[in-house]
């Protein structure tokens, strides 16, 4: 029921933008870090192939959509892929210790046994922190799992927003009257776990 690949979640967005054309690299990155128009499993096969996808809308298939290419063209937009329910997990080990391989090695095993996906992370010299979404009795059994090993500090009700193509005009748009709690970037793609101001005061 969309017109092809938008550039945000019009449930989140005012102004969104349809992408003409995205490529399999593009997609699968956006599917990863949680847009929802393509299942994630689409896309490998075929990119391997070759084969174009076109996202087109049910209610007007007739339309141009979006099409799914080996195009190495960037994407002309932003885009901004929101999730809610966060909780963010900081991890310090009880000794003050830096936080090493190892540390991390039984932290992701524990996240595994646990059943929780991470949907962003951080790594400092002393502590470890990751957003995942709210589940409240798989949280119970997650802080429990870890706080045997580890200090545990973590914090509910957080978004986190991926950008895609990000610049600092991107992201003082969606920040505004949020406080940020992490921020993580690479060269083409920024994350944000923060709180609306007025749940912190």
């Amino acid at each position: 029921d969309v017109p092809g690949v938008l550039n945000a979640d019009p449930k989140w967005f005012d102004e969104t933008e349809k992408i003409e054309e995205l490529s399999y690299h593009d997609a699968i990155e956006l599917t990863y870090y949680g847009a929802n128009v393509i299942h994630p499993k689409t896309i490998k096969p075929i990119q391997n192939k070759g084969i174009p996808l076109y996202v087109r809308s049910f209610l007007a298939p007739k339309e141009i959509g979006t099409v799914i290419t080996n195009t190495k063209t960037p994407l002309p937009v932003a885009s901004f892929i929101f999730k809610v329910n966060q909780v963010l997990i900081s991890i310090f080990p009880k000794d003050f210790s830096f936080i090493i391989e190892e540390n991390l090695s039984h932290i992701f095993s524990i996240l595994h046994k646990n059943k929780v996906k991470v949907n962003t992370m951080l790594n400092s010299a002393i502590s470890f922190s990751v957003s995942v979404d709210l589940d409240e009795e798989k949280l119970t059994q997650l802080i429990e799992d870890l706080s045997a090993t580890f200090k545990v500090k973590y914090n509910k009700g957080l978004e986190l927003v991926t950008i895609r193509y990000y610049n600092q005009q991107t992201i003082d748009r969606v920040t505004v009257n949020k406080d940020v709690l992490l921020e993580v970037k690479s060269r083409h793609t920024c994350q944000i776990v923060m709180k609306d101001k007025s749940l912190s005061q």
